[in-house]
């Protein structure tokens, strides 16, 4: 492990400055390239930064609902072969939030910013919220 900074925090840094350093004086393609290129620093941003917990916690649903250990990629390729063959399909126990849970994970990380993904966050906030 490296110390500071993080490659989170560097990516940000690298980011802030094209967005508000360079980004104002281009225009035309290169405008357009500079920000394609913000864009992936924001995702890699954002995958350093819940990459880890996210995977670590679909890991943990696969295991339960295969009831096997293994890697990230060995648990899905179990749960791939299950659906291929018929053994799991939406009406088994865990499957269909499982999937769901995974989706709302990728999406934090490639589009956060999406109108279903916001919607879908402030109605799942709207049902855990603690009564008063």
């Amino acid at each position: 492990m490296q110390d500071e900074p993080t490659p989170e925090e560097l990516t940000m840094a690298v980011a802030y400055f094209l967005r508000n350093d360079i980004a104002p004086v281009l225009s035309g393609h290169n405008a357009f390239k500079l920000r394609v290129a913000i864009n992936a620093l924001d995702l890699v941003t954002r995958q350093l930064r819940l990459e880890e917990g996210s995977d670590a916690a679909e890991a943990a649903r696969l295991s339960q609902l295969l009831g096997q250990q293994g890697s990230l990629g060995e648990l899905n390729r179990a749960l791939a072969d299950r659906i291929a063959k018929g053994e799991a399909d939406l009406a088994t126990p865990g499957l269909s939030e499982h999937l769901w849970q995974t989706t709302m994970d990728k999406l934090a990380v490639d589009q956060p910013n999406y109108g279903s993904y916001k919607r879908e966050l402030g109605a799942s906030a709207a049902t855990t919220k603690p009564s008063s």
